[in-house]
């Protein structure tokens, strides 16, 4: 008999406890949900914030257009040239005959100053000296050793330390004649930004740099789809639980909050990235090649709030007004339509009228122009890829003298994608609620 009398309360408790159950679960996949998210957005801008000192550190005004380091390249192969300078074999002969055909020259010149018609006495008895006791032709014979003794001191080990060090002291000069005064600049760039890495120099920093966005890459990654699996979790809820009318209300609120968590994600995480660069250009310089490498033209990373911040920023009214009717429409009206849609499937009788409230949740979605935005965003990125495809392809050289190399790797950002799904999301909502208003009507 107990068993028959307390049977029918087991259905009537579990009904009760059901919502209860439901927000728990639906709870926990929230939460992790905000967590995958916030570490989403963390590593993003960690990545964002990486990628500007890496582009400050290689920016193309801190190299190719800088005459310090034209200079410095420059300066390093001349040292390395004079450095190892040797004269061989040939050199010294050619050297040696070439000493030998001055010393020739200054013979017979000075033979024919003192030979040539005297008109005083004193010249006279000079002629009559050097005649008497000088062998012009002993002179000759003997310079051969001569220049063989010259070329000898000249060519000593010392004698070329000596002419290194004069040639070395005349690029120096050359060096301060032709200053940019970047060269301070750089040096406290680059020291401000190897020391934030903890690095000595530009090849460890790159290293750094490279392990740190690989470990970014597969951090973001994770994070967007463990965001992504908990909303696709609470959606797929709906399936199951169709045609349990009574909890329909509280998943729905739910899952308005899942819609809010990957509303604030997409706005607030980069979305796209112009990212413009010289890869390397190779210039020939007796016989050796200067070389510059990943020469950043231009870096931007932007998420939608901050495109609206920078057209607001701006001095111009037309962008102020730009950014302001995006901010409204992409940011505000989502945000408002998320509310009034809780609102009016909860029944909040704190409201007088539910006129304001319908129209919030429904038509505002006229106004709503999230979707736009993505479809904006896309044939931007399309755009300005080609633009900056072919502008940069008319930077690529190649002839005996030089050679660049160009890159364009600009990309859109998994903030994009996320702000996608929250388009999605959206309609998967805006479907479901409808079904609900149609099912109960009007809240009274």
């Amino acid at each position: 008999m107990a068993t028959t009398t307390n049977t029918p309360d087991i259905p009537a408790k579990a009904n009760k406890f059901a919502p209860f159950a439901l927000i728990a679960v639906l709870s926990i996949l929230l939460i992790g949900a905000a967590f995958f998210g916030y570490q989403f957005h963390q590593v993003t801008y960690e990545q964002k914030s990486i990628k500007e000192d890496y582009s400050l550190s290689n920016n193309i005004t801190f190299g190719i257009f800088s005459v310090d380091r034209w200079g410095e390249k420059i300066s390093a192969v001349v040292d390395r040239r004079v450095k190892g300078f040797k004269l061989t074999a040939k050199q010294k002969t050619e050297m040696r005959e070439g000493v030998e055909k001055q010393l020739h020259g200054l013979i017979n010149k000075a033979v024919a100053e003192i030979t040539r018609p005297q008109k005083g006495l004193a010249g006279k008895l000079k002629k009559l000296a050097f005649n008497t006791f000088v062998d012009v032709d002993e002179l000759h014979a003997q310079v051969p050793s001569f220049a063989r003794t010259i070329v000898v001191k000249i060519t000593s080990p010392s004698s070329l330390k000596r002419i290194k060090g004069i040639a070395n002291s005349k690029l120096d000069e050359l060096e301060e004649q032709t200053y940019d005064r970047s060269d301070t600049t750089i040096s406290t760039v680059e020291r401000n930004i190897y020391h934030k890495y903890h690095v000595n120099n530009a090849n460890a920093f790159d290293q750094v740099v490279k392990t740190k966005l690989d470990q970014i890459k597969k951090e973001t990654t994770f994070n967007g789809l463990c965001l992504l699996g908990c909303v696709s979790i609470a959606l797929i809820l709906w399936l199951f639980l169709r045609k349990q009318v009574r909890l329909h209300v509280p998943l729905f609120v739910m899952s308005l909050l899942f819609a809010l968590v990957l509303l604030v994600v997409g706005v607030t995480s980069p979305i796209i990235e112009v990212d413009a660069r010289i890869q390397s250009m190779e210039f020939a310089l007796l016989g050796d090649k200067l070389a510059f490498t990943n020469q950043v033209l231009f870096f931007q990373s932007k998420s939608i709030l901050g495109i609206i911040g920078t057209l607001i920023e701006q001095p111009k009214p037309d962008a102020v007004l730009v950014g302001v009717l995006l901010l409204i429409f992409v940011v505000v009206f989502p945000l408002l339509r998320i509310i009034a849609r809780a609102l009016h499937v909860s029944c909040a009788h704190l409201f007088g009228s539910q006129k304001v409230l319908r129209f919030m949740a429904f038509d505002l979605g006229k106004w709503d122009m999230a979707d736009v935005m993505v479809v904006g965003i896309a044939m931007t990125y399309i755009g300005l890829n080609g633009i900056l495809k072919s502008q940069l392809s008319g930077l690529n050289i190649e002839n005996d003298v030089l050679k660049t190399v160009t890159a364009n790797n600009s990309a859109l950002q998994l903030g994009f994608y996320v702000f996608v799904a929250y388009v999605v999301y959206a309609k998967i909502l805006s479907y479901i609620i409808k079904k609900i208003d149609e099912r109960n009507g009007e809240c009274n």
